[in-house]
């Protein structure tokens, strides 16, 4: 059951990664796209993610340059995201893809949970995101997503400065036209800024998070912590 104090949404992820010196060309293929999504029937927000290349520190993890960009397209139910997957002007909007680049793009329900003490969860509004994905495979993949939900999101919202804590669901629509990544769960922590991040990352909190990270269920799947910088295009 779905904890009414807390906000959810069901989004669409497309993740462009590649060589740095193609960022200024995926971000404009970006851009372009972005005039066709910002007109698909119901969509509530979309995010474009681009790459923190210095200054963020994680003192346990530190996985490079992240992706040259991530596009978040949100919907206010999984029967408008589903509609838009299907519609013939998604499917043109993702065309003319650079070849050399990797593309994938999946689907999630996006789930909001509390923070800073309070009882309501809080909307993402911070333009610094923290993007983790784990990937697949586990020993067992729903008791991985149980121990997470149950011990990483609380003590998440705890962080000094945190602003918004998300966890990502993978769902099984898709759209033909891409590829989804082969996630098991997703997480997502805003920010006000490097600043404010680093000062987190050097907290008692974290020091538990990492204890928790030890304590997971066995997986043996790709993890990846990104610094993020968001900017709201729509919504």
């Amino acid at each position: 059951m779905v904890n009414e104090a807390m906000m959810r949404d069901w989004v669409f992820e497309i993740v462009c990664a590649g060589a740095p010196d193609r960022m200024t060309d995926a971000v404009a293929w970006a851009n372009r796209a972005a005039a066709a999504w910002t007109e698909l029937p119901e969509l509530a927000a979309l995010d474009l993610y681009t790459p923190i290349d210095e200054g963020a520190h994680d003192p346990f993890v530190n996985d490079g340059a992240g992706p040259l960009f991530i596009a978040m397209l949100a919907f206010p139910s999984p029967e408008a995201l589903a509609a838009a997957l299907a519609s013939p002007a998604f499917s043109l909007s993702l065309g003319g893809r650079a070849r050399d680049l990797s593309w994938t793009g999946s689907a999630f329900e996006r789930q909001f949970y509390p923070v800073a003490g309070e009882t309501q969860s809080a909307p993402l509004a911070a333009p610094f995101s923290y993007v983790v994905r784990y990937h697949k495979p586990a020993a067992d993949e729903a008791a991985f997503i149980k121990n997470y939900v149950d011990t990483h999101p609380p003590t998440l919202g705890t962080l000094p400065g945190i602003r918004a804590v998300m966890c990502y669901f993978p769902l099984p629509l898709r759209s033909d036209a891409i590829a989804p990544a082969d996630y098991m769960i997703g997480n997502e922590v805003a920010f006000d800024g490097v600043e404010a991040f680093n000062a987190a990352m050097q907290s008692p909190v974290r020091q538990e998070l990492r204890r928790h990270y030890r304590e997971f269920p066995p997986f043996t799947g790709l993890n990846t912590h990104f610094p993020m910088n968001r900017t709201r295009l729509v919504g």
